[in-house]
């Protein structure tokens, strides 16, 4: 008589289900692709464009104060539309207990240059120590001269 033998080994697959993963990356993939439009910072301003802006990262931050200034001559300080006038007594409100008084300004390109030093003036006459003009970079600049570098000759 013969022994039986059983060969459940062979039924065993070892390839890796990735099907399971791809699910999960796919909904990652649209829940960023939703909320990333959503974490803009302040108002959107059609900004002019310089060749060579100086980055400031700061002006990203959530607790940076941005006043924004509209092509209509609408003035906004973070999300709060305020009027000029009124600009000088929030930003020292908001300075009052901050030990980096930094303000970043922003423009539309088509914004009056008027309206523009108005706020300017205002931001300054509330103490604030460094102001930030922000800036979009150029995308194609076919003319642009060459930036200048700074060498040991």
């Amino acid at each position: 008589m013969a022994l039986a033998k059983r060969n459940e080994g062979a039924k065993i697959s070892s390839d890796i289900n990735v099907t399971p993963m791809v699910d999960v990356m796919l909904v990652l993939l649209i829940i960023f692709m939703v909320v990333t439009p959503m974490l803009q910072h302040g108002i959107s301003v059609d900004m002019a464009q310089v060749n060579n802006p100086t980055p400031m990262a700061d002006a990203d931050k959530e607790d940076a104060l941005l006043v924004s200034i509209m092509r209509n001559g609408d003035v906004f300080f973070g999300t709060d539309k305020i009027t000029p006038e009124n600009l000088t007594g929030k930003v020292k409100d908001r300075l009052a207990n901050r030990t980096d008084k930094r303000v970043f300004v922003k423009a539309d390109a088509r914004a009056h240059f008027g309206n523009v030093v108005q706020v300017v003036d205002s931001v300054r006459a509330a103490g604030v120590d460094d102001l930030g003009l922000l800036t979009d970079q150029r995308k194609n600049t076919p003319n642009a001269p060459p930036t200048p570098t700074a060498s040991g000759q």
